[in-house]
């Protein structure tokens, strides 16, 4: 397939141009001119960088991108990861926030899905934009079982903050380090906040708010979009694709 035929359908079916991000989405790097294999990675590092070129991928997608909306010095290991890629004729092609917000193909949706969530709306951020989601959960459930599900769904550790309603009956779900929402989780009479990852200070925001904070690892809520978007590209277009999984622990 040729590369700006994909590319411009990508833009199109996420809508990137619609979202304000620090990432810089879309087409990062210029490879082929023809694609016939892509791989996806929730980010663009040197262990993904090269998997996608041994590989025999001529596009990579990725969650996290190489750059971030300034202009980066191509050196030390951010040039090592852009000579590799320039190397292996690879396309590199971004999407951070236009994937987290896909109604069906979103990090956030994704996750709403597996929790099967009721009444799922458009959540979080900005209310003219969304990123994540929100709903009731089919069951109520404590803190400490609405961990060991997430644990169960995403294969790894979760944090807790169970500082809101026992049990948990809604929550909202954005990926990534999403704690700063928890105002907006209690503004929304929200029990809980599912996210990533978390700093410091929102220990006591959740504490003093009573709402409780999930953290469930930014790497492991982000890995279901871009395996998602490759199954409906070889849906729509016939392209291979494969996952190079590369977890953080983080």
């Amino acid at each position: 397939m040729q590369r700006d035929e994909l590319i411009h359908w990508l833009d199109h079916i996420l809508e990137t141009s619609a979202y304000q991000d620090a990432s810089l989405n879309g087409l990062q790097i210029e490879g082929a001119r023809e694609i016939h294999k892509i791989a996806v990675a929730t980010d663009a590092c040197q262990a993904t960088i090269d998997g996608a070129v041994a590989a025999g991928a001529q596009l990579l997608i990725v969650h996290h991108g190489l750059f971030w909306g300034r202009c980066e010095v191509i050196k030390g290991a951010h040039g090592r990861r852009v000579r590799a890629a320039i190397r292996g004729d690879l396309n590199v092609y971004c999407s951070h926030l236009p994937l987290d917000a896909h109604p069906t193909m979103g990090n956030n949706a994704l996750l709403a899905r597996l929790l099967d969530l009721v009444d799922a709306r458009p959540w979080g951020g900005d209310p003219a934009r969304p990123i994540g989601v929100a709903g009731r959960l089919p069951k109520p459930l404590a803190p400490a079982a609405l961990a060991q599900r997430l644990e169960a769904l995403l294969g790894g550790p979760v944090q807790t903050l169970p500082f809101g309603p026992d049990p948990i009956r809604s929550v909202g779900i954005i990926s990534g380090a999403a704690g700063s929402l928890v105002d907006q989780g209690m503004h929304d009479g929200l029990d809980a906040v599912i996210t990533g990852e978390g700093r410091y200070g929102q220990f006591f925001l959740a504490e003093e708010g009573g709402i409780s904070l999930f953290f469930a690892g930014h790497y492991a809520t982000e890995t279901q979009g871009v395996q998602a978007l490759a199954q409906h590209v070889q849906d729509e277009h016939g392209l291979p694709w494969v996952f190079l999984d590369h977890p953080t622990g983080l």
